[in-house]
């Protein structure tokens, strides 16, 4: 088993800045490519990012390519989510996950354990 608690969210003006964290409990951190999803109100949940388990490979949404950058330090079983030049279309609640691959993937039925969210809200 692996716990996962999100932390970072909160409210910013378009424009700003935030950077999530994810800390991991449990099995080794470094078994575990970790991803990214968010979840809007009425909406399905959708993939952001990915970081491999060594952090040498990430892969991104086109939406938030440029703008967001996902780091890991696997000696604190922490993996990031910074956030650069948020839109109000960025407002979600922001999840992490991990599986257990090399490379990690798209899609959120590839993930085995996930995190209870932190609610990102961007204002205009």
């Amino acid at each position: 088993q692996v716990q996962l608690v999100e932390s970072g969210g909160g409210l910013v003006q378009a424009g700003g800045s935030l950077r999530l964290s994810c800390v991991a409990s449990g099995r080794t951190f470094s078994s575990y490519a970790m991803g990214w999803f968010r979840q809007a109100p009425g909406k399905e949940r959708d993939f952001v990012a990915t970081i491999s388990r060594g952090g040498g490979s990430t892969y991104y949404a086109d939406s938030v390519k440029g703008r967001f950058t996902t780091s890991r330090d696997n000696a604190k079983n922490t993996v990031y989510l910074q956030m650069n030049s948020l839109k109000p279309e960025d407002t979600a609640v922001y999840f992490c996950a991990a599986q257990g691959r090399l490379y990690g993937t798209s899609s959120s039925e590839d993930y085995n354990y996930w995190g209870q969210g932190t609610q990102v809200t961007v204002s205009s």
